[in-house]
């Protein structure tokens, strides 16, 4: 009872800070407190805090390493390209348009999150942190050679080149192998990219309190005493990392379809590190940390612009320091106990007002 109760209040402080962080941006916007460079990073924030929530699901609820995790956000991505330029002439309302776009990117990315997890997580360790590597650079790969138009008579698909998929003169090219999404209509707001947050948020929140999230972690903490009491560890463990596939994919659409032009080459083994770097950084199992620390390490290298060249020098010894303070238990310490010293105070200076 008192792990739901803790449970539960972590979820109401995770939405506090999702709704807080849109309501000072949008304030800061309106009154022109914000650069336009800064306005741009306003998604991508976003994005990348649902895929650090995404992984934690896997890294820390369920205990397994993954690091092919950009895979599924590039099948989601360009899933959503192709949802939406597909059906641009049928739908012209752009968030209608970009709701089916994240449904159908996340079931997409959800079904070969799927076929992945039949062979995956059969391991353990470090070989499944090799294989899903593997896996998101085979998904990279493939994109590369990918082929998509659409005119009249619909969707065209090849592996060879663009004159291969046999459209008729005004069939426009969606997918261009290596040269990836083009002309791409934006349609991703913040508002948008903040409710898809809210609902992840409630998605992963429940599933962690559930009788199956209970399940998941008691495999993580002791796999053979949980299959002892019947757990199945392969069934559970699988509905996190396909959950965590699909909640991937989503965030892709939502990263897609913010960029007129998008290639693979942005989602290959550089990109599921970095989002493993928020992870760690926030704390392996910790919702609330992935959401600042994604928060802030995206915005970080915008705002270290003033430094210019030595900007990722500085970056990198950030979070190294940031590193060394949350592994002292001192520090720790100090910090959690920083609500508990205000209240105190706030106490203290109430009755010396009285």
């Amino acid at each position: 009872m008192k792990l739901l109760s803790k449970l539960t209040k972590n979820g109401y402080q995770n939405y506090l800070i999702v709704i807080l962080f849109f309501f000072v941006f949008q304030i800061l916007s309106s009154t022109g407190h914000i650069s336009n460079s800064l306005k741009g990073q306003l998604v991508p924030i976003v994005v990348y805090v649902i895929m650090a929530l995404s992984l934690n699901l896997v890294v820390g609820i369920s205990g397994e390493l993954s690091l092919g995790h950009a895979g599924f956000m590039s099948v989601g991505a360009f899933t959503g390209i192709i949802v939406s330029a597909t059906l641009q002439n049928v739908i012209p309302n752009g968030s209608l348009r970009l709701v089916f776009a994240i449904i159908i990117g996340a079931a997409f990315a959800g079904v070969i999150g799927f076929l992945i997890s039949v062979p995956v997580l059969r391991l353990n360790g470090d070989y499944l942190a090799i294989v899903t590597l593997a896996f998101g650079e085979i998904i990279k790969n493939l994109l590369n050679v990918v082929y998509v138009g659409l005119d009249a008579k619909g969707l065209h698909f090849s592996t060879k080149d663009i004159a291969s998929m046999n459209m008729k003169p005004d069939g426009v090219t969606i997918l261009n192998g290596p040269m990836g999404a083009i002309g791409t209509v934006k349609i991703s707001t913040f508002f948008s990219g903040i409710v898809l947050l809210l609902l992840v948020l409630i998605v992963i929140q429940n599933l962690v309190a559930s009788r199956c999230g209970r399940a998941i972690m008691a495999l993580r903490d002791n796999r053979i005493a949980g299959e002892a009491c019947g757990l199945s560890a392969t069934k559970y463990k699988m509905i996190a990392f396909v959950t965590s596939a699909a909640i991937a994919g989503s965030a892709g659409a939502l990263y897609g379809l913010n960029y007129s032009t998008l290639v693979p080459k942005k989602f290959d083994f550089n990109t599921s590190i970095l989002i493993l770097v928020f992870v760690v950084l926030g704390g392996i199992g910790n919702m609330t940390g992935s959401i600042i620390a994604a928060a802030l390490l995206t915005v970080l290298p915008e705002m270290l612009r003033t430094f210019r060249d030595y900007r990722m020098l500085v970056y990198a010894i950030v979070l190294i320091l940031v590193m060394i303070v949350t592994n002292n238990e001192k520090a720790r310490a100090f910090v959690s106990g920083l609500p508990r010293r205000f209240r105190k105070k706030s106490v203290k200076e109430g009755a010396a007002n009285e």
